[in-house]
């Protein structure tokens, strides 16, 4: 089996490729701050609390953002829109790249964080559109790899790059990787892809029904729990390990590695193993490393103890789309819209959270990073819990629709 999964039967390949592609440059994009935070607040001279605000500021945008956007949008060729939203992620990240002050960055990092609010769901929602029913599920996947291949590489990338040179070199490769993006997605989707928009009934069908909203809060607690934690990877990595510049970069390395491995064994087994299983597995392996989180006393230590969450930590994103792509396709846009947002409110509610433990920490004189994992595994296990509930109602509709069938 190839690192990188084939395209999906059905979808057009260079489409699957492009939006593959485009997810790269967003996770990217997104992934930076928390990448670059050493060199970010001692560049911009404000505390780690502070910094990891604009991981707070973008995941808000982008949660409040994505399902606004999703319905202005709707009747936009994707082709377009898709490549629009890159072309404004580039562009942002050249602004931030060139911001005096953390006064300006702020503002500048919501506003240019709108483009991944956009893109992500609308890609989902494209390639769905143009694969067949029975490889949805792959499809979906396959071009969230994206994410994960933004994890193995960008992470440490933005590490190095942030430690060797600033944080905006890390920052102006993002703006040169949305622009490929671009021109990939321009040069490969086809044209008058305009998936049905949807009336008011059907995002009134899709709010008001539990079992799908239960589904999509699942991804806003799973993010919640990963943030507390993970937007202050790089400061606990060096502050509380002693890691080297090297280290931290190759702690990112071996996270986004497993990270990519998981997606791809999900992307090829999903609509075999099932999307609703997936997701409560790969929760409670995040589960396993968060409350094993005291253990990681060292550099060498850390591996081990990430390796669970490392392994599930992206994969479960992507089975959260495919779960509600297969569950309710006829509403995938909407659906896809409102994850994207759950996504992006748990990286604000966690990142949110996580600072201000850490500002009270060092405002009692505790070690900054005392106790993180208690509030991240008490947010993981209240996603499981739902998620285990969303599978058993799953199941009974299913069944008593089986029943109904002559």
């Amino acid at each position: 089996m190839s690192l990188i999964a084939e395209a999906p039967a059905g979808a057009p390949p260079g489409a699957a490729r492009a939006l593959l592609l485009g997810n790269f440059a967003i996770g990217c994009g997104v992934m930076v701050v928390a990448g670059s935070l050493n060199d970010l607040t001692r560049s911009l001279q404000v505390s780690v609390a502070v910094a990891g605000q604009l991981i707070t500021a973008a995941a808000l945008a982008m949660s409040l953002g994505a399902p606004l956007l999703a319905a202005l949008l709707a009747g936009f060729d994707r082709r377009r829109l898709l490549t629009f939203a890159l072309l404004w992620y580039a562009v942002g990240h050249a602004i931030s790249a060139l911001s005096p002050d953390y006064a300006w960055l702020l503002p500048v990092r919501a506003l240019t964080m709108l483009a991944a609010a956009v893109f992500t769901p609308q890609a989902a929602a494209a390639i769905a559109w143009l694969a067949p029913p029975a490889a949805r599920g792959k499809a979906i996947t396959y071009i969230f790899l994206g994410w994960s291949v933004a994890s193995v590489f960008g992470m440490p990338l933005h590490s190095f790059i942030g430690e060797a040179l600033g944080w905006r070199y890390a920052f102006a490769l993002v703006s040169a990787l949305a622009l490929a993006g671009a021109w990939a997605v321009w040069r490969s989707v086809p044209d008058d892809i305009r998936p049905p928009p949807l009336r008011l009934a059907q995002w009134r069908e899709v709010l008001t029904h539990p079992v799908l909203m239960a589904m999509v809060a699942v991804t806003a607690l799973s993010g919640s729990g990963q943030f507390t934690l993970f937007a202050y990877f790089a400061p606990i990595y060096r502050q509380a390990l002693g890691a080297t510049p090297v280290e931290v970069s190759l702690l990112f390395f071996w996270f986004g590695g497993f990270g990519l491995l998981g997606n791809v064994l999900l992307s090829h087994h999903v609509d075999r193993f099932g999307a609703g299983r997936a997701v409560n597995w790969l929760l409670g392996l995040m589960a396993v490393s968060i409350l094993f989180w005291p253990l990681a006393t060292s550099v060498w230590i850390m591996p081990l103890v990430l390796l669970p969450w490392a392994f599930a930590g992206f994969a479960s994103n992507s089975a959260q789309q495919a779960r509600l792509g297969s569950t309710a396709p006829e509403l995938a846009p909407a659906l896809m819209a409102l994850n994207t947002s759950a996504i992006y409110l748990g990286q604000a509610l966690g990142a949110g959270g996580g600072g201000a433990m850490v500002a009270a920490n060092q405002a009692l004189g505790q070690s900054p990073y005392a106790g993180l994992h208690w509030p991240a595994l008490g947010w993981m296990l209240l996603a499981i819990a739902l998620s285990l509930w969303v599978s058993r109602q799953v199941r009974r509709q299913r069944a008593a629709a089986h029943e109904q069938q002559p």
